[in-house]
């Protein structure tokens, strides 16, 4: 059983930001829009940002060229919507956290440390049959450690989403209508 998104053949993984409007009922038209078109979201990361009127979502989605184009523009047209942004991996910073539950008694608990001291992670709860293991970085890294916990027994396991934000000294929110550049 693998436990993180395979890729869809032909399909690419893309990251969206999504500024909108920090309202009810915005979440749902836009997953709904995902779902019309058959879509399916691998993670979708919702928050306030730096201004409390506007909230980012970052979605996450094997997809292919011309559909994911679609999928923009009827994204575009939804009400509360103020801008949509294919982010570009090259220059882009992408993390996401995941707590992962594992079994670790007296026979394997070392083994597993070992594991957690390698990838630079930490335990945030002991108990005599399990390790809490919390991880923060990006999907490769949350995957290759997933890789070598998953022979010891994974027992639970809750993933945040990506979170993502351009390099650079500019906010995603500087392009949308009535920002101010306050001291940057």
């Amino acid at each position: 059983m693998a436990i993180y998104p395979a890729s869809q053949p032909g399909s690419h993984r893309h990251t969206l930001s999504v500024l909108v409007e920090n309202r009810p009922g915005v979440l749902a038209r836009i997953a709904g829009l995902f779902a019309r078109r058959a879509f399916n979201i691998d993670s979708l990361s919702v928050s306030l940002t730096e201004r409390p009127d506007i909230s980012r979502l970052t979605v996450t989605a094997e997809v292919e060229e011309i559909p994911l184009e679609q999928i923009i523009k009827q994204l575009n047209k939804l009400l509360h919507v103020l801008k949509i942004v294919d982010l570009d991996p090259g220059t882009t910073v992408e993390r996401e956290l995941v707590l992962i539950k594992v079994t670790a008694d007296e026979s394997n608990r070392s083994d597993v440390l070992e594991i957690v001291r390698l990838f630079r992670v930490r335990v945030v709860d002991v108990h005599p049959a399990s390790l809490t293991i919390e991880a923060t970085g990006a999907e490769g890294k949350v995957d290759a450690l997933l890789g070598l916990l998953e022979p010891y027994g994974v027992i639970e396991l809750v993933r945040s989403g990506s979170v993502a934000v351009t390099r650079g000294p500019h906010a995603l929110s500087e392009k949308v209508i009535g920002s101010e550049v306050t001291g940057r």
